[in-house]
């Protein structure tokens, strides 16, 4: 049996999450200092390892406007999937956080 270590099952999380058209991250910075928030970096992951069960939390940005529930659902479905396929452990919770919105031009435009 092979054994995945949680920050490994996390990262993968980041990466297929970054796959995601209207996903972002809030990157970088110490304890928010610095941070920036774009959509050309991973966002970050937790997870915790019970057994064979994977339970990970995502922290996001997101496109705005989005419709935000269907979004998340796509997200946490291929997430699940993806994390499932390629480390073999089920995952039995997938906490979405939407921490910021990117505005698109024309909602900028429509918010002034």
């Amino acid at each position: 049996m092979i054994s995945v270590p949680a920050q490994v099952v996390a990262r993968i999380a980041e990466q297929v999450a970054s796959e995601a058209a209207l996903v972002g991250s809030g990157a970088g910075g110490v304890l928010g200092v610095g941070a920036r928030r774009d959509f050309d970096s991973r966002p970050s992951a937790r997870c915790e390892l019970y057994g064979r069960t994977a339970v990970l939390s995502l922290d996001v940005g997101v496109e705005f406007p989005t419709p935000l529930a269907p979004a998340l659902a796509a997200l946490r479905d291929r997430v699940r999937e993806r994390v499932q396929h390629l480390t073999g452990l089920e995952v039995g919770r997938l906490d979405v956080s939407i921490s910021w919105l990117r505005p698109t031009s024309t909602a900028r435009r429509a918010l002034r």
